[in-house]
Parts: structure tokens; sequence; C-alpha cells
């Protein structure tokens, strides 16, 4: 199965990678150091992005339609013409939406697993 398949199957875990990454850009477009400084700082350091695998992951990101390259650059005074923006598509926006949902049920169920057993 290629990786960019893995983004179509229901249901199944997105890496830690992946999943910080669609965090970082449903909050807003972001250039891809931008997006490593997030992925750091969110992560808590949990998660290590050096700049091979963080462009191998945008491009795989790319191919599976779960983000979108801007067309446009942004009008800002201290941009760098090599730089790349990229965006949420809606199909990332679906597939966060469908990770915070298992996150969401997986913390319930656990919540569940440790109540004390009733007497």
């Amino acid at each position: 199965m290629s990786r960019s398949a893995q983004f179509a199957k229901p249901g199944l875990a997105l890496t830690a990678a992946v999943f910080y990454v669609l965090l970082s850009l449903s909050i807003k477009e972001r250039h891809g150091y931008e997006i490593l400084k997030y992925v750091a700082a969110n992560s808590e350091g949990r998660v290590r992005l050096g700049p091979g695998t963080l462009y191998t992951t945008l491009k795989r990101m790319l191919d599976a339609g779960l983000i979108t390259e801007l067309t446009e650059r942004p009008k800002l005074a201290n941009d760098d013409a090599r730089r790349r923006y990229y965006k949420l598509s809606p199909r990332g926006r679906t597939e966060l939406g469908a990770e915070l949902g298992r996150m969401q049920h997986a913390l319930k169920l656990a919540g569940k697993r440790r109540a004390p057993a009733s007497t």
C-alpha cells in the first residue's frame, strides 16, 4: 500500500507528523519552516521533523489531497521567494475531524477502563 493510499482508509489513525501538520494548517496557511516550528512547539518536542522528513510528508499530503499549495503568495514584508505556502484542503479538514473524533472516542473508552469497579 502506498503512503498516499493510507489517507484513503476511513478510521485509520494518522501519523503524528501528519496530524500536527494538518492541525497547524487548520489554524492558518503556513510555509514549511513555520509548520516545522508549530509541530515542534505544539507537540512539546515529541514530534521532531527535520527538513527532509517535513518536505517528504508535505509531498505525500499534497499527493493525497490533504493539503494544497497556495498559488498566490501572501503579501509579507519579510517574505522569501523560495518559500512555498500550504493550506488545508476540504479533504484534509475532513481527515483531521475524523482523527479528532477517533481520539475523543479512544479517550472515552480509556476513561471507562480507569473507572473504579462498582461494588
